[in-house]
């Protein structure tokens, strides 16, 4: 279940672009923005999380606009809960 998505989950700076794609789509500059690192590295970050299924990307004119993929992320919560939800199996 979602081997791809924790791998991509595993590093905080992926985290940290999950966390502004919450508030906002943005492109991959505008996510640079917010960190100290090379353009280059920002892409093979958001690759990973494109691969992970995580975000989606549609170009707009020039630039690359990055979205949340929340069906993604829903599932592996929903996977996640199954580990809190512990019905009448401990009842018997």
């Amino acid at each position: 279940m979602g081997g791809e998505a924790f791998k991509a989950l595993a590093d905080p700076t992926r985290r940290r672009i999950l966390e502004l794609l919450r508030s906002a789509d943005l492109t991959a500059g505008e996510l640079a923005d917010h960190f100290d690192m090379t353009k280059p590295s920002i892409s093979h970050h958001l690759n990973t999380l494109k691969a992970a299924g995580l975000v989606d990307a549609e170009r707009e004119g020039q630039s690359i606009v990055y979205s949340l993929n929340t069906s993604v992320l829903q599932n592996l919560m929903s996977w996640f809960y199954t580990f809190t939800d512990r019905s009448d199996s401990d009842d018997e």
